[in-house]
């Protein structure tokens, strides 16, 4: 996200504790209100100062004339600014570190809204993509526990673990997307041909009007209420193919309440693949 000098900001104060922020490449630090922040100060030939901050901290640019003191007072004047969106991305590092998953014997991933616990077994060769999901009492009888295990041997890197977790979990979603896609196209007046799984990034899935619909296997991850608005919602589209009126109250007509199942895609934390 980026500032120019130029543009307006809407102060805000409410920054309580002391921080300290740093940048991988900052060359210049300033103190800003209660805040110690580190910056990275680039010079070019342009005619503003401008900032932003982004992974790496608080990035400045500025003029080749313009002096360090100019350049300060400014960012001295931005100063609730650039403490806010400071914390907000640190706040959304710590967030990302959260969901980062130990790939170890004992790890829990989220599968259909729950935490299954991962059991690395290279005893059994698994049919089912190398694993198999198995449910038992807890120790204390007053609930269930669900276990992943995988044909992985206990010192297995992680690289091999995540892959064979991964394995199992397309597996499951492929043939959980085949089924939700058969009890809700007759519903819809449709009819699907051919299903692929996708890795996007930001997009949970896609479909043409030649019947081919594209899911994205990290699906799995959320419940199933969500799962079916997003097979809802492609399926919607071999009816509607834009984003319009019509388009919502086709899906509205299958899923009333698909607006707060559509906000957990991106309420919900997932697990970092990578």
């Amino acid at each position: 996200m980026e500032l120019n000098h130029q543009e307006p900001v809407t102060p805000n104060a409410a920054q309580t504790d002391t921080a300290h922020f740093q940048h991988k490449r900052a060359n210049r630090h300033i103190r800003l209100g209660i805040g110690s922040v580190e910056y990275k100060l680039t010079r070019s030939r342009r005619k503003t100062i401008g900032m932003s901050v982004g992974p790496d901290g608080l990035d400045v640019r500025a003029p080749r004339w313009a002096s360090i003191s100019s350049i300060e007072s400014v960012l001295l004047e931005k100063a609730d600014w650039i403490l806010r969106k400071l914390q907000e991305m640190d706040e959304r590092h710590k967030h990302m570190q959260s969901t980062m998953i130990d790939w170890r014997d004992g790890a829990l991933i989220p599968f259909l809204g729950e935490s299954i616990k991962l059991k690395l077994d290279a005893s059994h060769l698994f049919k089912d993509a190398g694993g198999r999901l198995e449910q038992a009492l807890s120790s204390d009888g007053l609930g269930l526990v669900r276990t992943l295990q995988i044909s992985v041997a206990q010192n297995a890197t992680e690289p091999q673990i995540r892959d064979a977790v991964q394995a199992w979990l397309m597996q499951q979603a492929k043939q959980l997307f085949v089924q939700r896609l058969d009890h809700f196209a007759p519903i819809l007046g449709v009819q699907w041909r051919k299903l692929s799984l996708s890795n996007a990034s930001t997009r949970w899935g896609s479909a043409t009007s030649d019947g081919s619909i594209r899911l994205n296997w990290r699906l799995v991850h959320f419940k199933m209420d969500v799962i079916d608005y997003v097979v809802v919602h492609e399926l919607s589209h071999l009816r509607v193919m834009d984003h319009s009126p019509m388009f919502w109250e086709t899906v509205r007509h299958v899923v009333p309440d698909f607006a707060q199942r559509r906000a957990q895609l991106k309420d919900e934390a997932l697990p970092r693949w990578v």
